[in-house]
């Protein structure tokens, strides 16, 4: 029980981080660079935030995989894959289809990624 209550609070400090570092490019990309489109910056910055959770998730949150890392990264890109395009259609039925706020709906959207993200990374990407 100790174990895992260590390995979410080592989850929940990658996640923090990887935000971190998704919103500091991003803003880097707006105000230092001068990006056009927020869009295509936040793509940019979406990168960096993704690259920081998977190498957080390896080397702190779920240490000692041998995995080889192409084949784990590869898993890991497919479960965000899967994970933001369910993000992305719980938005779709909760505004565009109720017409209800996208604030609330992205709060839901997101407590079901972390749910998920936790889930597939522990059992499916980062086997111990």
């Amino acid at each position: 029980m100790k174990r895992h209550a260590f390995e979410l609070m080592r989850y929940g400090i990658n996640g923090l981080v990887a935000t971190a570092v998704h919103y500091g490019v991003l803003s880097f990309n707006m105000e230092v660079l001068a990006f056009s489109s927020a869009g295509l910056a936040n793509s940019l910055a979406a990168v960096f935030g993704i690259g920081t959770s998977y190498f957080g998730s390896r080397y702190f949150v779920f240490p000692g995989t041998d995995e080889p890392i192409l084949r784990q990264a590869m898993k890991f890109s497919g479960l965000y894959g899967a994970i933001a395009l369910f993000h992305g259609l719980i938005l779709l039925v909760w505004s565009d289809a109720y017409g209800l706020d996208y604030r609330s709906g992205f709060l839901i959207a997101t407590a079901v990624q972390i749910s998920l993200s936790y889930m597939g990374n522990k059992f499916l990407v980062f086997r111990i």
